[in-house]
């Protein structure tokens, strides 16, 4: 008798926060209904071509599949526009002959994310990802997967700091 009581308690705490819990670990408010994802934009020195609309629609991808909200074209509840601002490699580990064993390609991307119903959640911040590649590679050679893995990595950071509340 007393688990079902605690059962009961327990439910009624949860349904009268109005908060949304889900196994993706999100933490979005039920009267929150929708996502627009702009275009994240390039604006970085060296360009990828494929580097905006790639990252653009991974973050789309995101919240359709790890979330019950519409991914709207226009507007939305909650917003996430942004820009690449930096996609450079860097030598890291340097041999005894001063020539470099690892290189490391690094995006960084300015994020601006609007929440209309609860603008104390908004923020603008930039991310960072990175991937190391050996120097025995040229960059064009290793460049998609490095892509791709950043791509991964940067929609998780970003998912999670636009409804996860990480």
């Amino acid at each position: 008798m007393r688990n079902i009581i605690l059962l009961l308690f327990a439910a009624l705490v949860l349904n009268s926060c109005k908060v949304s819990y889900t196994f993706s670990g999100t933490s979005i408010k039920e009267d929150v209904k929708s996502v627009m994802v702009a275009k994240i934009d390039n604006k970085a020195m060296r360009i990828n071509p494929a580097l905006s609309n790639q990252l653009t629609e991974a973050l789309k991808d995101k919240y359709r599949k790890l979330t019950k909200l519409s991914v709207e074209p226009n507007d939305g509840d909650l917003i996430v526009e942004g820009e690449i601002t930096s996609y450079e490699t860097t030598s890291l580990a340097v041999t005894a002959n001063e020539v470099a064993s690892i290189n490391r390609l690094t995006v960084t991307v300015k994020i601006r994310f609007t929440n209309k119903k609860y603008p104390k959640e908004d923020f603008e911040r930039s991310f960072a990802e990175y991937e190391d590649y050996p120097s025995t590679s040229t960059l064009d050679q290793v460049e998609a997967g490095l892509i791709d893995s950043i791509i991964e990595k940067m929609t998780e950071s970003i998912f999670n700091a636009t409804v996860a509340n990480w």
